[in-house]
């Protein structure tokens, strides 16, 4: 007989809101009462969001080829100009896309892409675990700040028919930006999860209830059947015969497997609301490379996964937005072994059809030594709050900015107008 807390861990599922899964009944409860309600959530708007942990390159991401700047500073890692064998896919006469994010141009031409550049925090710190603590939780320079943005996000919705499954990210851990009041899960593989919970409701003809009662010593028994409803709720996204449509292929990777089960979940119509996402390994201080080399090989599987699943959404793309995002960017130099430090300003990528998209939303310092961030990094010219403020307000309908980012005001006058 399977260990109950061995099935938990086994299964890649956590839930948070509460604190731990032990001391989350609350929680368990929701879940059970969303069987019980059979998918009655009607259509929800969806954010999705991606983090790129370890500060991607944004100045080789978006390539300012216009900039003669960029080419004086990256004698070995710049991004030709578009004419060039491996150029950058020109965008607007001035930016262009690293080439191996070619899978994007569609997005682009389509007008559904919109990007975001010179963003950034305005606090200067070049510690990673700082800097994403301060993006996920939007209090730049406060570390007190105990709720993530995404969290709060939640909390300021009034809807009555909350799914349990509104926030979901794809990591094995709960992300910084889902800490808070409001219930969040974290699966690392919906398609394991609800393949073991099938095969062990079978075996035992009624579900876990038997199983929970052969042992009551810690506090779980009581949620025991709750957990298993919500089980069989989830296995309405079907994961093992899913087929994503459209012809989308994803990459057989972490972020192109994350992006697949977002789908899922969001075509199941399980009550999604918010779900993330993370891409890792951005830290290119070495042998970074340009057109080809370890940097392109994540911008290939980047921009692949990202085009398999607004690909595989269709039409549904009308209420989703896709927003990614890094802690900061990389200097602007490149360093002595090929590679690039820790930097200042970045570039975001915002897809969806609402997005006013075929357009880079930039103000636009430049790359002189006397335009730089202390004479080295792309200056911040946008603050992340606007850009998370704009998507909240628009695409979500969150009103309040100010329950959003405790101590900072934005408003619609400092928006891009990315969005319809």
């Amino acid at each position: 007989m399977m260990d109950r807390r061995y099935f938990l861990k086994r299964s890649g599922i956590a839930f948070a809101g509460f604190g731990l899964i032990a001391a989350a009944p609350n929680v368990l409860k929701q879940f059970a009462q969303a069987a019980v309600l059979k998918n009655d959530y009607g259509k929800k708007k969806v954010l999705v969001t991606i983090f790129q942990r370890g500060a991607v390159d944004g100045l080789n991401m978006v390539v300012p080829h216009g900039d003669s700047e960029y080419y004086n500073l990256r004698r070995t890692i710049a991004i030709g100009t578009p004419e060039k064998t491996d150029g950058a896919i020109n965008l607007d006469g001035f930016f262009g896309l690293h080439p191996a994010l070619k899978p994007l141009e569609k997005f682009w031409q389509s007008k559904q892409l919109a990007v975001v550049h010179s963003v950034g925090s305005p606090d200067n710190t070049r510690s990673h675990f700082d800097a994403q603590d301060y993006m996920e939780s939007a209090t730049p320079g406060v570390k007190s700040t105990r709720d993530g943005w995404l969290n709060r996000v939640l909390q300021t919705q009034t809807n009555a028919n909350v799914s349990p499954f509104r926030a979901v990210s794809m990591t094995s851990t709960l992300p910084r930006s889902l800490y808070g009041r409001a219930a969040s899960v974290s699966m690392t593989d919906l398609s394991d999860f609800a393949i073991k919970a099938g095969v062990y409701t079978k075996s035992v003809q009624g579900g876990f209830e038997g199983i929970w009662q052969e042992n009551v010593k810690d506090n779980l028994s009581d949620t025991g059947a709750e957990t298993f409803q919500a089980v069989n709720f989830l296995k309405q996204a079907n994961p093992a015969q899913y087929k994503p449509e459209n012809g989308a292929l994803y990459p057989n990777t972490k972020l192109g497997n994350s992006l697949r089960q977002i789908a899922q979940l969001v075509k199941s119509g399980v009550g999604l609301e918010v779900a993330f996402a993370e891409s890792d390994n951005w830290d290119t201080h070495n042998n970074q490379g340009g057109a080809r080399g370890q940097q392109a090989n994540l911008f290939r599987d980047f921009g692949a996964s990202i085009a398999a699943f607004a690909t595989d959404l269709g039409k549904r793309m009308d209420d989703v937005v896709l927003l990614t995002m890094s802690e900061f960017g990389r200097t602007a130099r490149e360093n002595g072994t090929r590679g690039t430090d820790h930097g200042h300003g970045n570039a975001m990528f915002i897809l969806g059809n609402s997005v006013k998209g075929g357009r880079v939303y930039a103000d636009w310092k430049g790359l002189k030594n006397e335009q730089l961030n202390e004479g080295r990094d792309l200056a911040v010219t946008t603050d992340f709050r606007d850009v998370f403020g704009e998507i909240a307000s628009k695409h979500l309908g969150n009103k309040d900015l100010t329950k959003l980012f405790p101590g900072y005001k934005t408003s619609g006058a400092q928006f891009k107008n990315f969005l319809g």
